[in-house]
């Protein structure tokens, strides 16, 4: 199978080649990097549902989760349009880091200055860097997301000034999460497997994902940390979609999560050098969350195929139904709140698992 006539180039090292003029002009804008010593004043993360904290509530999308189930350990027990029991992994890395317990969504019109000066969130649920999957699911899209940072700085900038303002944005932790809906349901589930081979396709995402990444060093991010996939063949709807009647781990998606992941991490560290004062790293969920899945009792699991809520196991839906009857009463049980999504506990582990790479930004 031929890939897109529209693939960009690679490099002779295998590397996406992004166009000079635009890392020129990167470079150009470059400020003072961030030292060893200087703290981070924030948290800002972009991309898909293992990261938004709310936003898709304020979206005309059906990508939501305001609704019971979802938020049954959250505090309050209330749904808050987090992906999942409880807290995501953009909450626990906030609590970790010192900075907040909850990280807010930015759309939230409720916003106080404490919230935009210590970071919110820009994650839409269903979002993916394919233009496709933001059709199928109408997400904010990375690009769409990167317009509101811009006006989140503009806000910013009149709340407390440029000098600070500026602080805040080149000392902050940024968190990207994306490629999980693109591989989990546009490409085997649409006609992009027959418009692109694997590798072109991973080549494709990852095109997107680099001039994203580019344009968010070009507002002022210094700290970027990019997350992998999951394994998208052994949450459970891959296993519904690919598994067979066993329910096995989907072998297709996994190998191509595999080749994606493999060829962002090699473009981030292209990224690393060719941008002045970034530090760029690899977050690896796919591997930790794997380990998780093959032993699960090591980590106080017994349920590995299907979601708390019970979507996977019964059809491929990907959410919870709000009127589900098949909720779960053990939910520390499951290393899966919902089809696709880890619950609280599981994001614990994972956030314990990355905190090595995420350090490497600090």
């Amino acid at each position: 199978m031929k890939g897109n006539k529209n693939m960009p180039f690679m490099s002779s090292s295998g590397f996406l080649i992004i166009p000079w003029l635009l890392l020129a002009e990167s470079a150009a804008l470059f400020s003072a990097g961030v030292s060893s010593g200087e703290s981070t004043q924030a948290v800002f993360v972009f991309g898909d549902s293992i990261l938004d904290t709310g936003n898709n509530n304020y979206l005309p999308t059906l990508s939501k989760c305001n609704f019971p189930p979802y938020g049954r350990n959250f505090p309050g027990g209330k749904p808050t349009g987090r992906f999942t029991d409880g807290k995501v992994i953009s909450d626990l890395i906030a609590g970790d880091l010192g900075i907040k317990d909850l990280l807010p969504p930015y759309l939230d019109p409720n916003l106080g200055a404490q919230d935009l000066s210590t970071g919110v969130a820009f994650a839409s649920g269903g979002c993916g860097f394919d233009p496709e999957t933001i059709k199928t699911l109408a997400a904010l899209s990375v690009p769409d997301q990167l317009k509101l940072f811009q006006e989140y700085k503009g806000k910013l900038k009149g709340l407390v000034g440029e000098e600070r303002s500026n602080v805040i944005v080149n000392q902050s932790l940024y968190l990207i999460s994306s490629g999980n809906n693109d591989i989990g349901l546009t490409y085997f589930l649409t006609n992009r497997h027959l418009e692109y081979d694997m590798t072109s396709y991973a080549s494709f995402l990852v095109t997107q994902a680099s001039e994203s990444l580019v344009q968010l060093y070009k507002l002022g991010a210094r700290k970027i940390g990019v997350f992998s996939t999951l394994v998208s063949g052994c949450v459970p709807e891959g296993r519904t979609v690919g598994g067979g009647e066993e329910r096995k781990c989907a072998e297709n998606f996994n190998e191509l999560a595999r080749i994606y992941n493999g060829k962002l991490s090699f473009e981030m560290d292209y990224l690393n050098k060719q941008l002045p004062g970034v530090k760029m790293v690899f977050v690896d969920l796919f591997s930790p969350l794997l380990g998780i899945i093959k032993d699960p009792e090591r980590y106080g699991f017994a349920v590995t195929k299907e979601g708390c809520c019970g979507t996977g196991y019964i059809e491929a839906a990907v959410l919870c139904n709000q009127l589900s009857p098949f909720t779960c009463a053990n939910t520390s049980e499951f290393i899966f709140w919902d089809s696709v999504h880890p619950t609280e506990k599981a994001n614990r582990i994972l956030v314990s698992k990355v905190r090595d790479s995420i350090n490497e930004l600090l």
